[in-house]
């Protein structure tokens, strides 16, 4: 009768075990199903009223010297972010190679070609292997850029507000809240960041004690992001830091401005109209909006929201604008995909001549404790 008595508790924690593994399993399937259901909703809505055939034709006869100009802008752009993200661990490893954070960079949006968000993980296990570094404060130092990356690109919105010649926000009704959200968000993930850094310990145990009540595993996670996000932004320290960081900030925006600019000379779209530095500059920020959106490599996303502002705001047709968008989009896909593999054999080959361990997408996650 005793043990019979221990039956019912027992069905009940298989049950609930039960439960949680299928609540696993389910967000295990969106994760893959959803950014393949958004990529078909995207990719509907941007091409349903737009002549493929013609776009095609138009980007066939793309310019190959400004096809050039605007890979090797692409590229450069992605090296001021591989320097900016040297400056923000300079003192953990003043000395970290740039080939090997240039390397990273690219594998990393490579990565988010086939799986979006996967790529930061990426960055920062290939970076923690190949410099020897912790890789909890490069996940943290990957936060912090990322603060600063949604501020900017929150900036560059109420620029393109000023250099607009009409009304932007009654262009686009969603972009005004969106930005007042952005700020307001960010003020409050700012004041956060501050508390853990200058207010640790009081700030620390307050917050994992009352969550340690509830759930003690909920109370590690946050033990463990409050230690990512305290070591990132303790590794970017010193006035003459946050200057570089914020001119390569700077450098970077205007250089994915120009990378939009000389994409429509690759077109000949300033044959159909006068194009300007501010035009790019509009489009760069307004579509920015589409890759932040979880589709593998912005796929229909990016394309969705390139062809609204070509078309709504600067009245190009359907299928140049199109065109500029799948034209773009193949080129910034196909290279980073080349230069994931391309990074990883290069880097791995200098390894191999210093007699030190290769490292490839898989190896990289085992033996974590060897960066930590």
């Amino acid at each position: 009768m005793i043990l019979n008595s221990h039956l019912p508790h027992q069905k009940e924690v298989k049950s609930l075990t039960s439960g949680k593994l299928k609540i696993k399993e389910i967000r295990k399937k969106l994760s893959y199903v959803l950014p393949i259901l958004l990529t078909a909703i995207f990719l509907f809505f941007a091409f349903r009223n737009v002549d493929l055939g013609t776009s095609l034709d138009l980007i066939s006869q793309a310019n190959l010297l400004w096809m050039l100009l605007f890979l090797g802008i692409f590229y450069f752009s992605h090296f001021i972010r591989a320097v900016r993200w040297k400056v923000m661990i300079t003192t953990v490893k003043p000395d970290a190679s740039i080939l090997n954070l240039f390397g990273t960079v690219m594998i990393g949006y490579g990565i988010n070609c086939a799986v979006p968000r996967l790529g930061e993980v990426y960055r920062a296990m290939f970076l923690g292997k190949w410099e020897n570094l912790s890789r909890t404060s490069l996940f943290g130092t990957i936060i912090i850029e990322r603060v600063i990356d949604v501020f900017t690109f929150a900036a560059s919105v109420l620029i393109s507000v000023l250099v607009f010649p009409g009304n932007l926000f009654k262009e686009f009704a969603w972009l005004e809240s969106t930005i007042y959200l952005s700020f307001g968000a960010l003020i409050i993930v700012v004041a956060f960041i501050l508390m853990i850094v200058y207010k640790r310990e009081k700030f620390y145990s307050y917050i994992i004690n009352f969550f340690s009540r509830i759930s003690p595993k909920i109370a590690g996670k946050l033990a463990y992001a409050f230690e990512m996000l305290a070591e990132g932004f303790g590794s970017l320290k010193g006035a003459k830091n946050y200057f570089i960081v914020f001119l390569l900030t700077a450098l970077m925006m205007l250089v994915y401005a120009a990378s939009n600019y000389v994409a429509f000379f690759m077109l000949h779209m300033n044959s159909i109209q006068a194009v300007t530095f501010g035009m790019a500059w509009i489009l760069m920020t307004i579509s920015s909006f589409g890759v932040a959106i979880p589709t593998p490599g912005g796929t229909g996303s990016y394309h969705a929201f390139i062809i609204l502002v070509l078309v709504n705001l600067f009245n190009f047709s359907h299928e140049i604008s199109a065109a500029y968008a799948l034209l773009t989009h193949f080129i910034t896909y196909v290279a980073f995909i080349i230069s994931t593999f391309l990074f990883i054999y290069i880097i791995n080959k200098i390894r191999a001549s210093k007699g030190e361990k290769a490292e490839n997408l898989f190896t990289v996650f085992k033996d974590k404790s060897e960066s930590e």
